[in-house]
């Protein structure tokens, strides 16, 4: 693993959200879960049938949640389980994300259409707001 390179986790991007949200079904499941294990309940957070997800796609997710240590896969199975530090990091982002972020952003983003001036304005502002804070907390985009 060292060495090897892999694309990041992006807060709020829907894919990772629906990905954390899935590995913290496995939590409890002592053997662990399989690729098709994981893309059945991520393609059901994602609103989509699980054919709508290849094996391929999945085992590209499972390799950048392996390679940044937030899975592990069982010896001698195709098997994966959460790292504890892939559930604390699961944990941060889901609560986080559900807790903070989509409640103060829910009054902002009106439900007038996309193409609105004053809804974009509004939108704006919010992501103004959020990036300001981000850059007080020192939290790199």
């Amino acid at each position: 693993m060292a060495g090897q390179r892999t694309a990041a986790l992006r807060f709020g991007d829907a894919n990772t959200q629906a990905l954390l949200n899935a590995l913290l079904m496995f939590v409890f499941v002592a053997r662990g879960f399989t690729n098709q294990d994981l893309r059945q309940a991520f393609a059901v957070l994602l609103g989509r049938r699980s054919d709508d997800i290849t094996p391929a796609r999945m085992s590209y997710e499972l390799r950048r949640l392996r390679l940044h240590g937030l899975i592990e896969r069982l010896p001698k199975t195709h098997r994966y389980r959460l790292t504890e530090h892939g559930l604390r990091t699961a944990l941060f982002y889901t609560r986080v994300y559900s807790r903070l972020l989509r409640p103060a952003m829910a009054p902002i983003i009106p439900i007038a259409p996309a193409d609105s001036p004053a809804s974009m304005r509004r939108y704006l502002a919010a992501e103004a707001a959020v990036s300001s804070w981000c850059d007080e907390v020192h939290i790199v985009a």
